[in-house]
């Protein structure tokens, strides 16, 4: 099963690092991992989908929890939360297909942000499913490169979930 995380942690050099170590080192999967400021320009968000079951996920929150530079881990498995992804998908585009594409992009609510003679690049975000719905029709175009960003979470409603070692 696949969990989401949500760290907050100091923003300095090599705490990213420093968590991803931690959790690669007891041989944990990381599926993804996500980083960026928050609204305290002091204070990175982490956004990690970690893969396993209910224990494997309490000890990466509980050794989390334990560095110097983690202000807070939520748990946001269970917590009706907004999640998403960013993806950029380049893909071949015959003058012949490009229509058929174009329709495609629509149907998806997904946007075209370049496009040459040879190729067009999707941009789409939303949740994992919709994306990988998304590339599998594309496949049939013919996918050249792709990136995802990987999945960004936030807790719905008005306040922030405070969890384990949550300093105020």
């Amino acid at each position: 099963m696949k969990h989401t995380l949500a760290v907050l942690v100091e923003n300095r050099p090599g705490v990213l690092s420093h968590i991803a170590s931690l959790i690669s080192r007891r041989n944990y999967n990381i599926e993804s991992i996500a980083a960026g400021l928050t609204e305290e320009p002091d204070v990175t968000r982490i956004t990690l989908v970690v893969e396993g079951d209910e224990q494997i996920v309490e000890q990466v929150v509980k050794q989390l929890s334990k560095l110097i530079d983690v202000i807070s881990v939520t748990n946001l498995t269970h917590v009706d939360s907004i999640n998403r992804e960013l993806a950029l998908i380049k893909v071949r585009a015959t003058p012949e297909k490009r229509t058929d594409l174009m329709n495609v992009v629509e149907v998806f609510r997904a946007r075209i942000v370049d496009m040459n003679r040879e190729t067009v690049v999707v941009e789409l975000t939303g949740e994992e499913d919709k994306i990988d719905a998304l590339c599998r029709v594309l496949e049939d175009h013919g996918i050249v490169e792709m990136v995802r960003t990987g999945r960004v979470s936030l807790n719905r409603g008005p306040l922030p979930v405070k969890e384990i070692g949550w300093r105020e």
